[in-house]
């Protein structure tokens, strides 16, 4: 069996590293070229050096749009992974209906982002009329109707996560620490939170991209925003490549910077969690 597997590998890795190439690696050289580049297609290129890269930079809206970014993932970061631990927990206890419950929660998740967007839209707006205000009039109002929006939509899914990680965590090791004489909170702090950190590293992590990377609940959400003011990075990234003519190149710049920005946030998180684990 193994030899047959190491004789027909390649037929079956093949079309698929083939499509891997074809459809993500030569984009992605492509599309880092073009940054470099001013153009309204591909085969029209010219090569302009760091221009677009200083005119990204220069540009008020997009530098606005980062420290947004950051904001909005930090903000979301601790909402979402506190309220989905807390909903763990409840729902690990000896109770009827638990299944159900992480069913109702983790539903939101499965719906898609312009279709959330739209519906919270016409929520918030809904109650903000009553005060002869509307979500596109205030960038703050928009900053909090996205973190309520991508709360809804992504707490379920990290409970689910949280659930994995509490109950591998060892019963014996629960009660020893109760028979001890450990209360709730220490065996919450000293027990539970240290052997869940997998998981909070799993959940930390994508709290974080899924922040930065957001897009179409931002599209949908913040819809006709004249300020564009609670624009995120990658909203920001599709206004300048598709909304302002002979701003290809610059919008290309940028979604390079953006891509930067993601893998070093990644790095950074991969080697503090290699860094937890020799320590332990």
């Amino acid at each position: 069996m193994e030899k047959a597997i190491k004789k027909y590998m390649p037929i079956f890795v093949f079309p698929t590293l083939a499509a891997f190439i074809i459809g993500f690696i030569l984009p992605f050289i492509l599309g880092i070229w073009l940054s470099f580049c001013e153009f309204t297609t591909v085969t029209d290129a010219k090569f302009v050096g760091f221009s677009n890269y200083i005119k990204a930079f220069q540009d008020p809206d997009f530098l606005h749009s980062f420290w947004f970014t950051a904001l909005f993932a930090i903000v979301s970061l601790v909402v979402i992974n506190v309220f989905a631990f807390l909903l763990a927990l409840a729902l690990t206890q000896k109770m009827r209906g638990t299944n159900i419950f992480r069913t109702i929660f983790f539903m939101p998740n499965l719906i898609g982002g312009i279709v959330l967007g739209y519906i919270w839209q016409l929520i918030i707006n809904g109650v903000l009329a009553k005060y002869n205000t509307a979500l596109a009039l205030n960038e703050w109002y928009g900053f909090w109707g996205l973190i309520i929006l991508v709360s809804w939509q992504q707490i379920g899914y990290m409970m689910i996560i949280y659930i994995a990680g509490l109950q591998a965590i060892p019963g014996d090791i629960i009660e020893a620490a109760q028979i001890d004489g450990a209360n709730p909170i220490q065996r919450l702090f000293k027990v539970t939170l240290p052997m869940m950190m997998p998981s909070i590293t799993i959940c930390v992590f994508l709290s974080i991209t899924n922040g930065f990377k957001l897009f179409d609940q931002n599209l949908s959400l913040t819809a006709g925003e004249p300020s564009k003011l609670s624009e995120l990075m990658a909203l920001n990234i599709y206004n300048t490549f598709y909304g302002r003519v002979g701003w290809e190149g610059v919008g290309q710049a940028k979604a390079v910077i953006f891509f930067i920005i993601v893998v070093g946030i990644g790095m950074w998180q991969l080697k503090a969690t290699r860094a937890k684990e020799v320590q332990q």
